[in-house]
């Protein structure tokens, strides 16, 4: 994908986020049964980092489960960052208004090595990154960020198993963006809530994710749906940090 056609794609969503950002996080006050069985797999020791952490939804969960280590979450919208600040009581939690589109964004986490985490999370956050270019390298950065061994996990929105969802995909015209321009894959919805609203949304196929955590140095141990209608809005995946290759 073109450089310039990825930064409009990135601004539509800015754009939209910014604008609907509290009715966005009203639709997200509990947590999509696909993440609470991902939860069952930790152990309540892990150093989490949360990327798209929203309004902090998770991070409330993992203090009711008592959890016991730092949680750091991530997310570009600040309306949504001013909803997740609150007091967590004894869990370490901490929120940073961060764009991962962005150069360099890592570094603004300040973690050594030996503060890497044990878990990174990506919840509804690949899908909204547009062009392989700028996926993998985020994911590369997230290979860096994680201890030996560490795992990432993460969903992807999985909305064309759906009538209703389907029915919701926009042409491209008046987004700034050709239909030409965009990945096979690519998508743009609208969002009814609060006035209309518009956003890019790549549509991953599992063969393509596999490819993306071989190109970036883990490994898929784990696939499954869940979510929505008939369980099937959500593909969930965990990697595995690969520490018997080099990273490519």
């Amino acid at each position: 994908m073109d450089p310039a056609v990825s930064n409009r794609l990135i601004e539509l969503n800015r754009q939209f986020y910014q604008m609907f950002g509290r009715e966005f996080s009203s639709t997200r006050s509990r947590l999509q049964p696909g993440v609470r069985r991902i939860l069952e797999m930790l152990n309540g020791t892990e150093h989490i980092l949360d990327l798209g952490c929203g309004n902090g939804r998770l991070a409330r969960e993992l203090v009711h489960r008592g959890h016991k280590e730092k949680y750091l979450g991530l997310d570009f919208s600040s309306s949504l960052i001013e909803e997740a600040n609150d007091d967590y009581g004894t869990l370490s939690v901490r929120f940073m208004n961060v764009d991962m589109t962005s150069k360099d964004w890592e570094h603004c986490l300040g973690e050594s090595p030996s503060q890497r985490f044990e878990v990174v999370f990506a919840f509804a956050v690949l899908h909204h990154m547009p062009g392989n270019h700028l996926r993998l390298g985020i994911l590369k950065k997230v290979h860096t960020l994680l201890k030996p061994g560490g795992r990432f996990i993460h969903s992807e929105w999985q909305f064309l198993n759906s009538a209703r969802l389907r029915a919701r995909v926009q042409q491209w015209e008046g987004s700034g963006v050709t239909a030409a321009e965009v990945d096979p894959g690519d998508y743009l919805l609208d969002w009814r809530r609060g006035g209309r609203g518009l956003r890019y949304v790549h549509f991953f196929e599992e063969i393509e994710l596999i490819k993306l955590a071989s190109d970036s140095g883990f490994y898929v141990i784990e696939t499954f749906f869940s979510d929505g209608e008939g369980g099937k809005l959500g593909l969930y995946q965990v990697w595995e940090r690969n520490e018997n290759e080099n990273q490519r």
